[in-house]
């Protein structure tokens, strides 16, 4: 059991405190910068569903304006 709680305690003290160890650096509060980090994240997740209902819209619309005809006689 000893190997776990040193395992747990080395990502407690490297991995789960980045937001206040950054903020002691920066000399801000740590809820800032884990609202920051918040808000990022809403920021690239909807960036991204952005871009690709943009690109869904674009291919549509190709779509519409350039229909491939099978044949000579379709006209």
């Amino acid at each position: 059991m000893n190997w776990i709680t040193s395992i747990r305690l080395f990502f407690e003290k490297r991995g789960f405190h980045v937001s206040s160890r950054l903020a002691d650096r920066l000399g801000m509060r740590a809820t800032n910068v884990r609202l920051f980090f918040i808000y990022i994240s809403f920021v690239t997740v909807g960036l991204g569903f952005g871009v690709y209902l943009t690109f869904a819209f674009w291919l549509k619309l190709k779509d519409m304006i350039y229909t491939k005809r099978s044949s000579v006689f379709d006209l």
